[in-house]
This record gives C-alpha cells, structure tokens and sequence, in this order.
C-alpha cells in the first residue's frame, strides 16, 4: 500500500485547498491512500521556545506522518503571488532540529498543487516552493502541474468539486503522482 500524506496550507473552514485536499482522497489510485496532515495548532516558529520546551505536539504529530509517507502532498493557497506564512511556518518547525531534516524529507517525493479564487491558480506559490523543497532534500515531482483557478466555479458552497474537467485531471496527476512515490527509487 502506497502512503501519500496531504497537507492543505489553508487554516480557513472553506478553504479551496482543503477542498481539493479531500475531493483528492477519493480518486485515489487502488493500493493507494491519501491520508490528510494539518497545521492547524502549530504556534509561530520561535528558536527559544523550542529551546526551552522542545518541539510543539502538532508539529510532532505531523513529523510522524510525514515520516511515514512514501510521497507528500503540498496544497498550496497563494498569498501575495508566494507561499502562505502559515503554511511556510509548519514546514519550517517540521525541519526542527535540524538532525532530523533527512529523517522527515531527505529524499521524498513531493508535488504542490493547489487552488484559488483568481485567474492564475497557484502557479506563482507553487513555483515558490521549489527552492525550499530543494534545501531539505526532497524529490520534487516536477511530470505533473494541477493548477485549480477560479475556484469558486469549481467547488461548491458544501467544498464538493463540481467541474468534472478538473476532477478528471485531478485523478491523472494523482496517478502519475502515486506511481513514482510508490518506486522508492533513488
């Protein structure tokens, strides 16, 4: 069984990144399980806090299960054409201490996608991460893009994804995706 861990970047309720988070989960390939992370209760990063109280219990909860994917799943919002601070934030704590850097990414496969209310997608946050996917080691998946623009026409008021165009493409990047995480190859 494939283990892909997904990560929405979004702490809102209605978030069009949760959404795809969770409409995701259900095309899954077979032999293959999406299960979902969360930033939600990660504090801001503070080098004397975890000095003096070690590594917060979301951010440990969330270094398990990324640990013990085969793949990781980024779904990015974009916030001021770059990388949401919060999401950038759980990412960064999830890289503490620095010795376990290569336990948690040293050499996963990762793709980012992402949705939003505007015309371009996440392309420009997407594009963001590149760089620090690269400094923790990672195995970006750089065969497959989903951008989802225009969001609001995709999902529903409930989150359900409407546009069956894009649950098609949904499906193939999440094949695509799975295949090669599933390889383990170096």
């Amino acid at each position: 069984m494939t283990r892909i861990l997904g990560i929405s970047g979004s702490l809102r309720a209605a978030s069009f990144n949760t959404a795809l988070l969770r409409t995701a989960q259900g095309l899954m390939p077979e032999g293959a399980t999406l299960e979902e992370g969360s930033i939600r209760g990660i504090p801001l990063y503070d080098a004397d806090e975890e000095e003096a109280k070690g590594i917060p219990p979301a951010v440990e909860r969330l270094k398990e299960q990324m640990a013990a994917a085969d793949g990781l799943l980024l779904f990015t919002p974009e916030y001021n054409n770059s990388i949401p601070g919060v999401f950038k934030n759980a990412i960064d704590w999830t890289s503490r201490p620095a010795s376990d850097i290569s336990r948690i990414f040293g050499g996963k496969r990762v793709a980012v996608l992402g949705a939003s209310p505007g015309g371009f997608g996440t392309i420009l946050a997407q594009d963001a991460w590149l760089s620090v996917l690269r400094t923790l080691g990672t195995r970006p998946w750089y065969e497959g893009r989903l951008l989802v623009a225009r969001a609001g026409g995709v999902f529903d008021e409930g989150g359900q994804m409407t546009d069956d165009a894009m649950r098609d493409r949904l499906k193939v990047f999440l094949a695509g995706f799975t295949a090669v995480a599933a390889t383990r190859d170096t």
